[in-house]
């Protein structure tokens, strides 16, 4: 089956800064916010996107409840850091699967300032896959994890995502012995 070339009239679709605190435990990145986001200018603004409610058992608190500048800093303040995979790319709508011309972020720049990282978490397949491209095939930082896309073009139900997500808990605890 022959893909249709992307026109290239469609303008490259940007993605935001990062989200993250210096003592940043966990790192989850997205491949590229979609149509709903860039609109709004917020992380994971899409309704029916899982994300808030996914993360919201994690770090405790019942994120889907507040507004997106207390969501960023319960997370923040938490240990999580947000950002995406993709710096720029074309894509018609919001689904990764016609997703071209991918420039990505400065993953591994990222993850040199957070010293404290423990984890990199890819929301999704095509996270996953770009990230590793980013991060090389040497990559031996914070451990890796692959979690099922929030999304809601990932058909799955929120109870069959939540234990993948809910192992992030577990990268937020402080070491015995060690001190915050």
């Amino acid at each position: 089956m022959r893909k249709t070339p992307m026109p290239l009239s469609m303008p490259l679709k940007h993605s935001f800064p990062p989200v993250a605190a210096a003592d940043a435990r966990v790192l989850v990145l997205g491949s590229l916010p979609g149509d709903r986001s860039l609109a709004a200018q917020r992380y994971y603004a899409h309704p029916q996107n899982q994300f808030w409610q996914l993360m919201g058992p994690v770090v405790g608190v019942d994120l889907v409840a507040m507004d997106y500048d207390d969501r960023l800093a319960a997370l923040r303040a938490r240990g999580v850091a947000l950002w995406d995979v993709v710096g720029s790319a074309r894509r018609p709508g919001s689904s990764d699967a016609a997703i071209v011309d991918i420039a990505g972020n400065d993953i591994a720049g990222l993850v040199a300032r957070l010293p404290r990282l423990c984890a990199i978490a890819f929301n999704g397949g095509t996270a996953l896959k770009q990230g590793l491209k980013l991060l090389g095939p040497h990559h031996e930082g914070p451990a890796i994890v692959a979690l099922p896309s929030s999304s809601p073009l990932h058909t799955i139900g929120l109870a069959a995502k939540q234990p993948a997500w809910s192992q992030l808990a577990a990268f937020l605890l402080d070491p015995p012995g060690s001190r915050a």
